[in-house]
């Protein structure tokens, strides 16, 4: 990893969004792993997460099977930046499912979360993590 590379966590809803469209940021920036600008960090809860919610029949794009996605996922975990978290921060988030991602992020030095639901993250601020939609985060890549 270099010293311009990024390091993001990807909410769950981004992976949903880039299976069920290839239209879209979330695709976009899915299609573009990996890619030396930024490294996704990866925690077991977060990839327990990512694994359940992309095997449900109604989050499989049309074709595709539960191996499938299982596939997906395990071809992110091998390009991912795998982080043990030694601490919890909950409750600190609404929703604790949200509260894991920026445990995630907190843990492995990622400054950035990807997600749908940035109003969900707005306290992550104050923990140094801001979130970003995918389109924003592309846009900050560009920049880059």
């Amino acid at each position: 990893m270099g010293a311009t590379t990024i390091r993001v966590v990807l909410d769950t809803n981004v992976l949903v969004s880039a299976l069920r469209s290839r239209n879209g940021a979330s695709f976009a920036l899915v299609s573009a792993l990996p890619d030396p600008r930024f490294r996704i960090c990866l925690s077991v809860t977060l990839y327990a997460e990512w694994q359940a919610d992309l095997t449900r029949p109604e989050h499989l794009p049309p074709g595709a099977d539960a191996r499938a996605a299982i596939g997906f996922t395990r071809y992110l975990v091998s390009i991912a930046h795998l982080q043990d978290v030694h601490f919890l921060w909950r409750p600190f988030l609404r929703d604790p499912n949200d509260d894991m991602v920026l445990e995630c992020a907190v843990a492995s030095g990622a400054n950035t979360i990807v997600t749908h639901n940035v109003r969900d993250f707005a306290r992550a601020a104050s923990l140094g993590v801001k979130a970003k939609t995918p389109g924003q985060f592309l846009k900050t890549l560009k920049e880059k």
